[in-house]
């Protein structure tokens, strides 16, 4: 823009974030309202070194606003979360957006947290849709939680936004295949009592139908532990295989809240520690499959999972029992 014809506003924060391999996710966005201005947005995040396909910051703005536009006479309980599925055609991009009340310098504001994708990454994304509304609303409670008490957000917001990219970028090129073909399993080994045995692969089939087709998979070689991924995925439905995850043979994932079944490698030292608070996070209960030493290990049934789940997300519906 040139020098004669100014900004209207000032310029918007952003921060590029560096992510292995292709990031579907164009940007994210948090956005608010302010009453004389209208919607603002306060910080823009977006995958680093991904040229033509990344929007200018000027578009992202424009979306951004647009997911605030006729909010301002929004009426929801203290507490609400209402969740926004917009697909502008004419844009070429979908947008999810979760609008909540938040306080910003003493005052209440109504604020947007958005996530936008291409318009033809649809299908990839809609799988997945539950479990990054899930993510996101976790973001906006510790999020919330921290405006209440004056510190910066933007902070909370970057170190939970940037596993949400990493999760959409590892999805992109390791997820499962809709379609599990019988010979990529160890249902296929002529020497499957060898390569895995019956009774360790009895209790890991039983166990992962009873955590309701939740698992995760740990191990060394990253060939075993995607053989048994394929294998417990045969028992899952085409949609709950697009939100499941083989491993990575370069280097392990995180574990990521929300996945059905997921590959992951041990370290360099031969061990491997699942992370209790975020499998707690979980819609479902777990089973905890080890390739290497033919171990199955289940969390507790549903009902105690839902009551563990419920205790753990107490402090975050409840401000005044978390401390910074």
């Amino acid at each position: 823009m040139s020098a004669a014809c100014p900004p209207q506003s000032p310029a918007v924060a952003k921060t590029e974030v560096v992510v292995d391999g292709w990031c579907p996710l164009l940007a994210a966005t948090f956005a608010y309202w302010d009453n004389i201005l209208g919607p603002r947005v306060r910080h823009i995040w977006a995958p680093k070194g991904q040229g033509s396909l990344l929007l200018s910051d000027g578009e992202v703005t424009f979306l951004a606003n647009h997911t605030l536009n006729g909010e301002i006479l929004r009426s929801a309980e203290s507490g609400a979360v209402d969740v926004k599925f917009f697909v502008l055609a004419e844009k070429g991009v979908i947008i999810v957006s979760l609008i909540f009340d938040g306080e910003l310098k003493g005052d209440k504001n109504t604020c947007a947290l958005s996530i936008i994708l291409p318009q033809a990454e649809l299908g990839f994304y809609l799988p997945l849709h539950s479990v990054c509304v899930e993510r996101l609303k976790h973001i906006v409670r510790k999020g919330r939680i921290r405006m209440q008490k004056g510190y910066n957000i933007i902070s909370t917001l970057t170190s939970e936004i940037v596993p949400i990219m990493e999760l959409l970028s590892s999805m992109k090129t390791h997820n499962v295949p809709e379609e599990v073909d019988i010979k990529d399993t160890v249902l296929n080994d002529d020497d499957i009592g060898d390569s895995c045995h019956e009774d360790f692969l009895h209790k890991s089939i039983s166990s992962h139908l009873q955590t309701c087709g939740c698992s995760v998979v740990v191990g060394s070689n990253p060939d075993k532990v995607n053989k048994i991924v394929l294998t417990l995925c045969l028992f899952l439905t085409p949609t709950e295989r697009k939100c499941s995850r083989l491993c990575r043979a370069e280097g392990s994932f995180k574990y990521d809240t929300g996945l059905f079944v997921q590959g992951l490698l041990k370290d360099s030292t031969g061990s491997f520690v699942l992370p209790y608070r975020q499998v707690l996070y979980s819609p479902y209960p777990s089973t905890h499959i080890d390739v290497d030493i033919n171990t199955v290990k289940q969390m507790p049934p549903c009902h105690d999972h839902q009551r563990g789940r419920h205790q753990l997300r107490q402090p975050l519906q409840r401000p005044g029992l978390l401390h910074p």
